[in-house]
């Protein structure tokens, strides 16, 4: 690098390549300041090229992130399709003979137990179905069990007094009249798309809830809405592989129940975690790993209910349940407002899966709330240890 130059004036004070005893002073300022000067060229040098190097750098993130979604893992064989054990639903309570009261009967439901969901979570609340399931308390990691599926319903199917119960609420719900996805035969757990119970976040004055947000994964979602999101998970699962995602998640869930579980339950874990979000257009609520199940963050994941219960959806209501039952339930108490954004980086992570997970992409129907006579009355309410 050059040296800064110097003026005839101070060159002169030089004599003989020594300073005058005089001029010794100045000699010295003048080497300081030179030194100065040439630090700071180096240093905004140094700058400008990081700066240079971190646009491009930048730059190639951006490009890979935009890349990945639209990519899946290599193709191989999926030994998850199709593994649904098939129990179609059945009529929740038999009229007795004589003009009696109806009652559930256990016995008539496959696995023997006929409690279900989404229930009421609120704290103290119990159910009135006498049931000798036991529900998972400790989070499902330690239990051996992996989340096998991502979905979530319009609304909330489980009701938390003053969270997301009758006196929540939203934008008008013109979205639920048609989601695009009202012949949802194909699997059970959907229907149409029927509202459920709504947080009490929304407010239309801010921009926030009503600002639209540009969608690029996720199909027929809202800023403002209410989504209650369900993370099957499973020891069935092919956990730990190309083939643990799976949609319908009862093929996720029962993977392994005919090869490695031998067609039985008797070691078989099923659970659910269940949280419920207000999705804002607020990237300061932007959570980037929505796939592997709850988020555990503060007030987030840390007021839990648990109780056993059944799978949902709008094919089941208080007349016709489901056979799928025993099911631990885990869910979130609390409602929480989430960056649509996060949701669309969940849609991006599915459609990088193996399976097609393409009719998850949008939100599914809720159930109407189990009545007292469909609900367990095991409901836990100690926190989740280890989170």
């Amino acid at each position: 690098m050059a040296e800064a130059p110097v003026s005839s004036e101070l060159k002169s004070m030089v004599s003989g390549g020594k300073a005058a005893p005089a001029q010794t002073g100045v000699n010295k300022i003048l080497a300081a300041s030179t030194a100065v000067l040439s630090a700071v060229v180096v240093c905004l040098s140094i700058a400008v090229a990081r700066t240079s190097d971190n646009k491009a750098i930048e730059k190639d993130i951006i490009v890979s992130v935009t890349d990945l979604p639209t990519r899946t893992g290599p193709a191989g064989n999926n030994i998850c399709v199709d593994t649904n054990p098939g129990l179609a639903n059945i009529q929740c309570i038999i009229d007795a003979i004589g003009g009696e009261e109806g009652a559930v009967n256990a016995s008539r439901f496959f696995l023997g137990t006929a409690e279900q969901s989404g229930a009421n979570v609120t704290e103290g609340y119990q159910g009135d179905l006498e049931v000798t399931s036991v529900p998972i308390t400790d989070p499902y990691w330690e239990a051996g069990l992996c989340p096998v599926n991502v979905h979530w319903h319009l609304g909330s199917e489980h009701l938390s007094v003053g969270e997301y119960d009758e006196a929540g609420v939203g934008p008008t719900d013109a979205h639920s009249a048609d989601d695009g996805h009202a012949d949802d035969a194909h699997r059970n757990l959907a229907g149409a798309a029927r509202p459920g119970y709504q947080c009490h976040h929304y407010d239309d004055t801010k921009p926030k809830f009503t600002k639209e947000y540009d969608w690029k994964y996720c199909e027929n979602m809202h800023v403002g809405e209410t989504y209650e999101v369900h993370w099957p998970h499973s020891n069935m699962g092919a956990c730990g592989t190309p083939n643990q995602y799976q949609s319908p998640f009862y093929d996720g869930v029962f993977c392994r129940f005919a090869t490695d579980f031998g067609g039985a339950l008797t070691n078989a874990k099923i659970g659910v975690q269940a949280q419920v979000f207000s999705i804002v257009n607020d990237e300061a609520y932007y959570y980037p790993d929505l796939i592997h199940g709850m988020v555990v963050d503060g007030e987030m994941g840390d007021d839990i209910a648990k109780y056993t219960g059944s799978t949902t959806g709008t094919s089941r209501d208080n007349e016709v349940c489901s056979q799928y039952t025993g099911v631990t339930w885990q869910v979130d108490r609390k409602c929480h407002m989430i960056s649509a954004s996060s949701f669309d980086k969940l849609c991006a992570d599915m459609k990088s899966q193996r399976d097609d997970m393409s009719e998850d992409f949008y939100p599914h129907g809720s159930r109407e709330l189990v009545d007292d006579s469909l609900a367990a009355n095991n409901h836990q309410n100690r926190k989740l240890r280890g989170n």
